[in-house]
Order: C-alpha cells, then sequence, then structure tokens
C-alpha cells in the first residue's frame, strides 16, 4: 500500500480510502468482513457523508467495527455535509453544518473527524458563516481538518478567502472513462469536443494549491451509469488494453484501473465504493503499480480520448 501526506495536515494517508456510500445494503457481519479486509490490505482512511443511508452507513459502519479508541485510532475518517435531500437543496449555513457533525459524530461513535468535506458546493453560501462554523467544529476538537467535494477553483477561492483553516482536499469524480479534468488540456485550442472546458482547470489548481483530490467512482462511467470493466459492448477497447496490461503485471483488470489513476502525479486518493471484498483486495494491488508513460496513454487512447 502507498501512503501520501495530506499537504497541510498531519495525516499520512493510504492512497486507496473505503467509500462506505453502500455499506448499509450489507448485513452487520458482511460490512464487518468489509471494513476488517479493507484494513489488512493497508487502507487506513475512511470515506462517509451524512446522505449515505440517511445516517444508517455511519451507524452500521461503526457497530460492525465496535468502535472503540484503540480501532479509532488506527483510522483516519471523513465525512461529508451539506446537501438536503428532505428539502431538495444544499445548505451550507453554521447551524446546519454544526448540527450535521454533531449527528455524524454520535453515529459514528467517535469524538473527532480528521476531514470534513462540504458536500457538493451551496450557490447560497456566505463564507463568512461557514468559517464561523469551521472555527466552532475546529476550536471544540471535533473536526481536525477541512475540505470540499465537487469544488471549481473560484469556489474554494471564495471559500477560503474567509477561513482560518487550508482547504486540504477536493473530492472529484474521476476514473478512465470519466476524465473531463485531463480533456481539455490535452486537446487545448482544438475545434473538437475534447477541448470543451468542463471543470475550469481544477486538477492543475489543485496541484498549485497543494489540495488532495480524492477520485470518486473511479470505476463508472457517466453518472452512476455503470460499470466500464467488463462492459465489453460500450468499451471493448477500453477492456482489451487494460486485461492486456492486467496479465503483464500479474493483477485483475481492477487494479489496472486504480492504476491508471494513481499514476497521474497530482498523487490522488481513490474512493473505493465497492461491497466486495475481493474489488477491494484487488484494487489495493493497483496501489503501487507504476504504469509507464507509453501505457498510461494507451489505456487513455483506448477509452474513446485523442491524443493529438
Amino acid at each position: 500500500m502507498k501512503y501520501i501526506n495530506i499537504a497541510n495536515t498531519e495525516l499520512k494517508a493510504s492512497n486507496m480510502i473505503m467509500g462506505n456510500m453502500r455499506i448499509n445494503q450489507l448485513s452487520l457481519s458482511e460490512a464487518e468482513k468489509l471494513i476488517r479486509t479493507a484494513m489488512e490490505e493497508g487502507i487506513n482512511f475512511f470515506d462517509h457523508a451524512d446522505i449515505y443511508g440517511k445516517g444508517q452507513c455511519e451507524e452500521l459502519f461503526s457497530e460492525a467495527i465496535q468502535m472503540n479508541p484503540a480501532i479509532r485510532e488506527q483510522m483516519m475518517i471523513q465525512s461529508k455535509c451539506g446537501i438536503r435531500p428532505d428539502l431538495g437543496c444544499f445548505d451550507f449555513s453554521k447551524e446546519h453544518i454544526i448540527n450535521s457533525v454533531n449527528k455524524i459524530l454520535q453515529r459514528l461513535r467517535t469524538d473527532y473527524l480528521d476531514t470534513l468535506l462540504l458536500h457538493r458546493p451551496d450557490p447560497l453560501m456566505e463564507p463568512e458563516e461557514v468559517a464561523e462554523a469551521f472555527e466552532v467544529l475546529h476550536t471544540s476538537g471535533k473536526v481536525k481538518y477541512f475540505g470540499v467535494s465537487n469544488f471549481n477553483p473560484l469556489q474554494i477561492e471564495l471559500l477560503q478567502k474567509a477561513l482560518p483553516y487550508k482547504l486540504v482536499i477536493n473530492q472529484l469524480q474521476f476514473g478512465i472513462a470519466h476524465t473531463p479534468m485531463i480533456d481539455s488540456g490535452i486537446a487545448l485550442n482544438m475545434k473538437v469536443d475534447q477541448s470543451i472546458n468542463r471543470d475550469s482547470s481544477i486538477i492543475e489548481y489543485c496541484r498549485l494549491h497543494d489540495i488532495t483530490i480524492q477520485a470518486w467512482s473511479p470505476f463508472q462511467y457517466g453518472f452512476f451509469e455503470g460499470v466500464f470493466l467488463g462492459d465489453l459492448e460500450k468499451f471493448p477497447e477500453l477492456n482489451k488494453s487494460i486485461d492486456k496490461m492486467a496479465e503483464k503485471y500479474g493483477v485483475t483488470s481492477t487494479a489496472i484501473a486504480v492504476a491508471w489513476i494513481t499514476r497521474h502525479p497530482a498523487n490522488m486518493q481513490v474512493v473505493l465504493g465497492t461491497t466486495k471484498v475481493q474489488r477491494i483486495i484487488d484494487s489495493c494491488k493497483g496501489s503501487e503499480i507504476q504504469l509507464t508513460r507509453e501505457e498510461w496513454y494507451q489505456i487513455y487512447r483506448a477509452a474513446g480520448n485523442m491524443v493529438p
């Protein structure tokens, strides 16, 4: 397992993250086995959100692992807040952020979060109000570090202006079948669809400002449309290319899909949202694989992208 130092923190985190969005689909014993397997494979970073299973995922996680101080010391726990499905809106008000964290801590049976992310941008965000909430949470010891999810550069700048704390993480969708973060840079100034800038150069911004990117849905295409691995109807060339490299490195295609992400010099973490024990094991085998430059581009082209 490869570990990275998250800039501007004391966190030395695995570059694989266990995501818990679907953990409530498992029984208690199945959830425990999944978490234990992740830890045995070297994962020490666990991602949550208050909307996952309407809080059930956080509750099941803490119950399955039998959360206690000794276990807590072995892991870094992150959660997210700001989405209000009950109201059909986003909510970055001071009251909602603080109340959300208090409930998250209760469900996870812990006194603190290592990181708290704001879960998708709120157009009605008042940066000064968010700063007040963060100050309360940090000084009380309930949150060590802060970050965002799915924010563009200027949204981060607007929020950071009011904060006394450095934003250290941005969680973004990224994987070989979802590459807007790099497409327009490769096809810059060309009159083709690939050159359309859909992300405001977020990957370059995060690298310039030492913000760690966490890649979510690494095996998905579209917005939860499905997994591209093994889909020979929609992605025949991509799977052929990945399978060939999997054979070369003696791993599964899942490991190569992970290695393609971690090969990028942005030094990203990969959020594994699977509920399957074997996929956790297979994914972790890609943690330290260093694809060659030629292999990385070969996979990128096989996904249907142009390299001018």
